[in-house]
């Protein structure tokens, strides 16, 4: 399965983390700090809104211009697919945890699942057995989420793109190994599964949906492994990861420490070419 025909219809934006020199796998970095910041402003009052008509979250959990802010933002890679006109139509987050070494250390030691009294501690012992192979893989470690999607495009290929987007970042940045929490609302955990995501594991048993009081749905807690999608996604993953790469990265000066990163012990540089982005 191929997605070439909705390549007319919606384009990506990458937002890197702060801090980061971005890798040269990237081909169009460029550093703009306006663009940069009302790019991500207007994830943000996407996001919320979408959050918020599906009831997930409460007008008084978004700022007073509408954001739906979170502390993980400014760490994380956001995939933007932007319509014709320049709006954002999906998003999605993706943090690279890589450095952590304990359950406690990640996102999603808040799940309600992780401090249930009767499956909390064979969830959390799970999560750190996944971290513990992606170290002893060589692999990067990730927590996906923020993925939100405009009401009109949920009956296209939109929210199946902008999830092969997630595995496509994955391989760019070297191959990782990590966890999404989806909830039951459009599916979302069901197209997870389709492009080979699986539930979290515990002696032999697979961990059930839960019921988070925060968001108000059912939710699950799926694992991947990027060098193993479903067979059937793979050349769409590669044509994404083509279209990723040569897609606007777009950065704020203050994201850019240096022309020379290193990416888990490799050297990598950042493009130059400051190119003016069109809107």
């Amino acid at each position: 399965m191929v997605l070439s025909r909705i390549r007319t219809q919606t384009r990506f934006v990458v937002l890197p983390p702060s801090r980061l020199a971005v890798p040269g796998i990237f081909r169009n970095t460029r550093v703009e700090n306006r663009k940069h910041d009302d790019l991500f402003a207007e994830m943000q009052r996407f996001r919320g809104r979408v959050y918020m008509e599906d009831g997930a979250i409460q007008r008084t959990e978004l700022t007073s211009d509408g954001r739906h802010k979170v502390a993980i933002d400014e760490e994380s890679w956001h995939i933007l697919s932007l319509d014709q006109r320049g709006r954002v139509v999906s998003c999605l987050r993706y943090l690279d945890q890589t450095g952590a070494s304990r359950f406690e250390d990640l996102c999603v030691k808040n799940a309600a699942l992780a401090r249930c009294p009767n499956q909390g501690r064979q969830f959390r012992a799970a999560v750190q057995s996944r971290l513990d192979f992606a170290r002893e893989a060589g692999m990067g470690f990730a927590e996906v989420g923020g993925w939100a999607v405009a009401e009109e495009h949920r009956w296209t290929l939109e929210p199946l793109r902008i999830v092969l987007a997630a595995c496509a970042l994955s391989e760019l940045l070297g191959g990782f190994i990590g966890i999404a929490t989806a909830t039951f609302r459009h599916s979302s955990a069901m197209i997870l599964r389709r492009i080979g995501l699986t539930s979290i594991v515990t002696d032999g048993a697979e961990k059930p949906p839960y019921y988070d009081p925060h968001y108000r749905c059912q939710m699950e807690v799926l694992q991947f492994n990027s060098r193993h999608p479903n067979p059937k996604y793979r050349d769409s993953v590669g044509e994404i990861s083509h279209a990723l790469a040569t897609s606007p990265v777009v950065c704020a000066e203050r994201f850019l420490p240096s022309l020379q990163g290193v990416m888990r012990g490799l050297d990598v540089s950042v493009e130059p070419a400051l190119v003016p982005a069109t809107a």
